[in-house]
């Protein structure tokens, strides 16, 4: 059901991400300015880029969920209560020792920026892109179409338990501001710009009629890809841009390091709890890739909205974002179950 616009599209992306980076490194302003609240004249509405762009990507996953996968969930709950369980679980495990490690560091917050925009990501559901590297891997769509949506739509849950419970690990005025961003998603973020958008997006798979449906997602499903570029370019200037007027080296090598720290942990845990679940290759590439994969755009925009004026915490949320669709390329192609034979 993918338009031709959105095929070619998709089979650029990698190309594109790296190109909205580079484009946020030496143009940044524009997306900066694009960051900031608008003031819709003569009402009293304001327009915020971000959390319209996320809504409009997660509407667009609902969208284009297949409904007979929905319907396979029943045949496979056990995997799908194990990879929610794990999900939230993973997080507990790699936060922790993550802090541990930065404590023997010489910051005098014992790294406490970084692992804040860390949790940050590891508190978000999974992300909806994951699905794109399941078919690309001939992965079990249904478990990941099932992790996508049941993490989302619970997300309004488990994002504030999950930072209330990781905070007392931050110093330094780390833990209000974690406090105050979880009070944000509690009191209505994941709500308004996570879940309703992708179950409103799901209810129009379910309900509209199919010619119906095809048009909707022709006419949607390019301008969510283009929009996720662009949501992705704002968030890049927010944290290249003041990298480029003040730049840190330091700060930037470390956010790299614990992003990769966290990322490398999340996919290898992911990896041995498929191993002891023995499930068969398609379903232990689509459970590996829903432990390593968070939405790091819903992390930037949240920062975005409640910690403007800390615009390096961005830093490891983007560099979290390419490494993990690097290990999912890796993940996909290592798991990827033998073709079928012809006449089998």
């Amino acid at each position: 059901m993918h338009t031709r616009a959105a095929s070619w599209l998709r089979h650029r992306l990698g190309r594109a991400v790296v190109l909205s980076y580079a484009l946020a490194l030496v143009l940044p302003a524009p997306g900066l300015w694009l960051r900031r609240p608008h003031p819709l004249p003569p009402s009293h509405l304001t327009l915020h880029t971000a959390p319209l762009l996320l809504s409009l990507v997660l509407f667009s996953a609902g969208l284009q969920v297949p409904v007979r996968a929905l319907s396979a969930l029943l045949r496979h709950s056990g995997v799908l209560l194990a990879g929610l369980v794990l999900h939230l679980a993973i997080p507990l495990a790699v936060v922790p020792f993550v802090a541990f490690l930065l404590r023997r560091t010489p910051d005098a917050d014992g790294g406490s920026g970084l692992l804040t925009a860390m949790i940050l990501v590891v508190a978000m559901p999974v992300a909806a892109g994951a699905t794109v590297w399941t078919d690309k891997g001939n992965g079990d769509q249904p478990t990941m179409v099932g992790l996508v949506l049941a993490s989302t739509l619970l997300s309004p849950l488990t994002t504030p338990v999950l930072l209330a419970t990781l905070s007392p690990l931050l110093s330094g005025g780390y833990a209000h501001t974690l406090a105050a961003t979880g009070r944000l998603s509690e009191g209505g973020f994941t709500l308004t710009a996570m879940v309703l958008p992708c179950a409103a997006g799901l209810l129009c798979a379910l309900v509209m009629p199919a010619h119906w449906l095809g048009r909707l997602v022709t006419a949607v499903a390019p301008s969510a890809m283009a929009g996720s570029l662009v949501l992705t370019y704002v968030n890049a200037s927010g944290a290249l841009g003041s990298v480029l007027a003040r730049p840190r080296p330091l700060l930037f090598a470390a956010a790299l390091a614990v992003a990769a720290l966290v990322c490398l942990l999340s996919f290898v845990l992911g990896r041995v709890a498929a191993r002891l679940l023995r499930l068969d290759a398609a379903t232990a590439s689509s459970l590996t890739l829903a432990c390593g994969m968070n939405n790091s755009s819903a992390s930037a925009v949240l920062i975005t909205a409640s910690l403007p004026d800390k615009p390096h915490l961005l830093l490891p949320v983007l560099a979290y974002g390419l490494l993990q669709k690097t290990a999912a390329n890796r993940i996909v192609t290592r798991l990827r179950p033998p073709p079928i034979a012809a006449g089998a």
